[in-house]
């Protein structure tokens, strides 16, 4: 029979890797993303079911079963809009809408919409985000993932699911 104090040791060596901001209810937290660093300089592939340009504002409209690769990243939606920077060329941002998944290693995230500024390989996904890392899950309003150092960060009511090992 497990007592008081295996349990809260299992509870803390959950929340190890979580930094909570604002106590036991928590509205911020910071985690690890992924096993490995992302390079955003690296090219990004887009693939889609069909594909609109529109010359005059600068962007891509990708529809359909989108897969957006940049080396070990992945980043899945129904649609994707992609925004140039018509001054100095190159992609400003892709707006991911619709079933957004981001996979980096082991870890996934879903979302209903999704933001990459690639130049600072930072990710914001808002709308019923749920995080996955192994089989402990965390769901928030919104998360901000940062490629370049790995990390997220979950704001807005964030909810954590810990699965505890069993003996």
């Amino acid at each position: 029979m497990l007592n008081l104090r295996s349990i809260a040791l299992g509870l803390m060596l959950a929340f190890a890797s979580i930094t909570v901001s604002t106590g036991v209810f928590a509205q911020s937290a910071n985690v690890n993303f992924g096993t490995f660093k992302a390079d955003p300089t690296l090219p990004v592939e887009v693939t889609s079911d069909s594909l609109d340009v529109n010359q005059a504002s600068g962007s891509a409209e990708f529809l359909g079963n989108v897969l957006i690769a940049q080396g070990e990243m992945r980043l899945t939606a129904q649609k994707v809009l992609v925004v140039y920077n018509q001054e100095i060329g190159g992609i400003d941002r892709l707006e991911a809408i619709g079933d957004v998944v981001l996979v980096n290693g082991p870890d996934a995230a879903e979302a209903d919409l999704a933001e990459y500024t690639i130049d600072n390989g930072v990710i914001v996904m808002t709308g019923n985000v749920a995080l996955t890392q192994g089989p402990n899950v965390l769901t928030s309003d919104k998360m901000t993932v940062n490629l370049t150092t790995g990390t997220a960060n979950l704001v807005g009511r964030v909810k954590t699911i810990i699965n505890p090992a069993k003996n």
